[in-house]
């Protein structure tokens, strides 16, 4: 059958065999990712709480998938709350949480999605980052990150146009953007 193709089909037919032979690692088969996905369903939660802000900011963005893809217990967001020093109503809204479904979650100690997860861990990563900013300056002092976060999110920027970071917080793209504005600050880009 080859034998009656043009010269340029086969060598692409010849290239197209080769590469069919080797492996491809940066991608697993569609089964293995199902295998992967159901076994981690399976998994308890990982209570952030446990986990530092600063362990998150610096964990591997697969250590931070799978905390996402796992869920956190609902009653997560108690600790958050009271480390930030803001009202849950607060916290809700900066990252547009369902009330009545967190507050539900968290009576029954069930887990949250992985999307609100996701919300909740680039939170907290914003505040290990302000700890790594610390870090870096040479603060020696106590310093609350998080309450300092929580006050920050509520205040109307310059650099946001008069809006809080806050209203940022509810979206991944926003949680990066203000993620690079805190980084910006620190340069004094915003100075």
């Amino acid at each position: 059958m080859s034998k009656h193709l043009p010269k340029t089909e086969k060598k692409s037919n010849k290239v197209l065999k080769a590469s069919a032979s080797k492996p491809v690692a940066a991608r697993p088969s569609s089964s293995k990712r199902l295998q992967i996905s159901k076994g981690l369903v399976k998994q308890k939660p990982i209570s952030v709480s446990k986990l530092s802000p600063l362990s998150i900011y610096r964990a591997s963005q697969f250590e931070r998938i799978e905390i996402i893809r796992r869920g956190v217990p609902a009653t997560t967001l108690n600790d958050i709350v009271r480390q930030m020093d803001v009202s849950k109503d607060s916290l809700y809204v900066t990252l547009r949480l369902p009330a009545s479904t967190m507050d539900r979650k968290i009576r029954q100690n069930e887990t949250l999605s992985s999307e609100h997860t996701e919300r909740l861990l680039g939170l907290e990563r914003l505040i290990g980052q302000v700890e790594v900013m610390l870090i870096e300056s040479g603060h020696n002092e106590q310093f609350d990150a998080s309450r300092w976060v929580g006050a920050w999110l509520e205040r109307p920027l310059p650099a946001l146009g008069g809006s809080k970071p806050a209203d940022y917080m509810d979206t991944i793209e926003g949680q990066e953007f203000i993620s690079k504005l805190l980084a910006q600050t620190q340069s004094g880009a915003y100075g």
